[in-house]
C-alpha cells in the first residue's frame, strides 16, 4: 500500500471509494492520455466520470482559466459576472426550450438538486417520479430519488418518490416485448401509478442511465410519457450531467431522442461543460425558473474562472465538431467492440450510443450479473494500460467507457485491443 493510499485512509471516509487493488495517483494528462506518479502513461477511457469532454489540458481551456485568474477569481452572483451572462446565453441558444433562464451551480448533484426545488414550488407538491435504476447524485434530496440502491445510502426524504418502469430496456418484466410494446407497457404503467397517487410535481430522468450501466429506453418513451405528464400538469426533468453537450453522437441533448412532444421543462447539466472545472446547472422556461418567491444567490456557481472554462471548451466542442466525431468514432468504436465480444458466454451486451458505451458481464452461461468479472477486466485494462470504468443496476457488472469526445480512430482501436486482452485475461 502506497504512502499516499495510506493518508487517504487515515483522513477520508470508509465510503469514499476508489478504484483498483492499488489505487492510482494520476499526476498530469494531455489529450486522450493521463500519467500516473510512477511514470506510467494511460489511454483514458472514462475522463474523470464522463468530465474531461474535449481532451486532458486543452490549451484552449488552460489558457482561458489562466486569463481570467490574473483578472479576478471570485465575486459571486451578488454582482455582475460577464462570463456567466456570456456561457448563459450559449447556452440557451442550444438549449431548445423556449424562453429559457439558466442557473449555474457548481456540481450536477446541486444541479438535479436545483431542479428538485424549482418543481416542488412551481407545483406545490413534494411527489416526484424517477426511474427505476436511475442515478442523480449524492445530496440527501438525490440519493432519495435514486432508483439504484447501491448509490442510495437512506430512505429519509423530504419527498415522497416513485418509481416508473422504463429506463432499463434489456432486462426487468418489460424486456421480452418489441420497442413499440415496451413503450406502451411502460406508457400504461405510468397512467396506473399516477391513478393511485396525489398529484406529482415532476418526473426526472437520465436519457441514458449513467451509473445505471449506460442503459437507455427506446427512443421516443419519454415523448410518449410527455404526453401524459402534460394531462397532470407534470413537470419533464431531463437530467442531462452524463448525455449532454454531443457525447451521444447523434443528438446534442439526450432528450432530442425523444422529442417528439417538445422540450424538457427543465434541465440539468454538469460534467463535460466544464472539461474538469466545477460547473453545473439548470435550464428552464422562465415561468418554471421564476417561481421561487424567496431570495436565492450562488457563491460559487458561476464563478468567473469557470465560466470563462467553459465558454472556451464550448467554443471548441461546436468548432471542431466533438458531436460528430463522437457519432464517427463512437459508432465504429461500438462495433468493433461488438465483434471483440461476439460468442462470449460472459458478455451479455454490448450497448451504447457515440462515446458513452457500457459492456454488461455475466457469469458463463447465466443472466447474472458478475462484479466481479467487472471488476477484473477493469484491473487488466489498467495493466494494459487503459482506464475505464464500471457500473450497473443490481449488480455493477458494465464496463463504462466514455472517452473525451476528441477520440481519434487510431487511439480507439487501441482501447478496443486493449479491452479485448483484458476480457481474456480476465477469464
Amino acid at each position: 500500500m502506497s504512502s499516499l493510499h495510506n493518508r487517504h485512509l487515515a483522513v477520508s471516509p470508509d465510503w469514499l471509494a476508489l478504484y483498483y487493488r492499488h489505487p492510482l495517483e494520476i499526476t498530469h494528462g494531455e489529450g486522450r492520455h493521463v500519467w500516473d506518479a510512477d511514470g506510467n502513461r494511460y489511454l483514458d477511457f472514462f475522463g474523470g466520470i464522463l468530465t474531461t469532454m474535449t481532451a486532458h489540458a486543452l490549451p484552449e481551456v488552460t489558457k482561458a482559466v489562466t486569463e481570467q485568474a490574473e483578472r479576478i477569481i471570485h465575486s459571486s452572483t451578488l454582482y455582475l459576472n460577464r462570463p456567466m451572462v456570456e456561457l448563459a446565453e450559449r447556452v440557451v441558444s442550444l438549449s431548445g426550450i423556449p424562453d429559457a433562464r439558466v442557473f449555474f451551480t457548481t456540481s450536477g448533484t446541486e444541479a438535479n438538486d436545483t431542479a428538485l426545488l424549482l418543481a416542488t414550488a412551481y407545483r406545490r407538491s413534494n411527489q416526484i417520479l424517477a426511474m427505476r435504476n436511475s442515478y442523480h447524485g449524492r445530496s440527501f434530496s438525490a440519493v432519495s430519488i435514486t432508483g439504484n440502491h447501491a448509490w442510495s445510502p437512506t430512505a429519509l426524504s423530504p419527498l415522497q418518490t416513485l418509481y416508473v418502469h422504463g429506463g432499463v430496456r434489456g432486462r426487468g418484466p418489460y424486456a421480452h416485448l418489441s420497442d413499440g410494446e415496451f413503450i406502451a407497457a411502460c406508457v400504461a404503467d405510468l397512467e396506473d401509478l399516477l391513478g393511485h397517487t396525489r398529484d406529482a410535481a415532476a418526473l426526472i430522468a437520465e436519457p441514458i442511465q449513467g451509473v445505471g450501466g449506460f442503459t437507455s429506453p427506446p427512443d421516443g418513451l419519454y415523448a410518449a410519457f410527455r404526453e401524459v405528464l402534460d394531462r397532470h400538469g407534470i413537470l419533464w426533468i431531463s437530467d442531462e450531467v452524463q448525455t449532454g453537450w454531443g457525447r451521444t453522437g447523434e443528438h446534442f441533448w439526450g432528450w432530442q431522442a425523444h422529442a417528439e412532444n417538445g422540450p424538457p421543462d427543465i434541465v440539468t447539466f454538469a460534467k463535460g461543460i466544464g472539461n474538469g472545472m466545477s460547473i453545473g446547472g439548470v435550464i428552464a422556461r422562465a415561468e418554471v425558473m421564476n417561481c421561487l418567491d424567496a431570495n436565492s444567490i450562488s457563491t460559487f456557481g458561476g464563478s468567473p474562472v469557470t465560466m470563462a472554462a467553459g465558454l472556451a471548451n464550448l467554443g471548441y466542442l461546436l468548432e471542431h465538431d466533438l458531436q460528430g466525431n463522437a457519432r464517427r468514432v463512437g459508432g465504429l468504436l461500438i462495433e468493433r467492440l461488438r465483434a471483440i465480444t461476439a460468442g462470449s458466454d460472459r458478455v451479455r451486451e454490448v450497448r451504447g450510443r457515440g462515446l458513452m458505451i457500457g459492456i454488461e458481464l455475466v457469469k458463463p452461461g447465466t443472466d447474472e450479473a458478475d462484479p466481479e468479472a467487472a471488476s477484473a477486466v477493469l484491473e487488466a485494462a489498467r495493466e494494459g494500460g487503459l482506464l475505464i470504468g464500471k457500473g450497473g443496476g443490481h449488480n455493477t457488472s458494465v464496463l463504462r467507457i466514455a472517452p473525451p469526445l476528441s477520440l481519434s480512430i487510431p487511439e480507439a482501436e487501441e482501447g478496443a485491443v486493449i479491452l479485448a486482452d483484458a476480457l481474456r485475461a480476465a477469464g
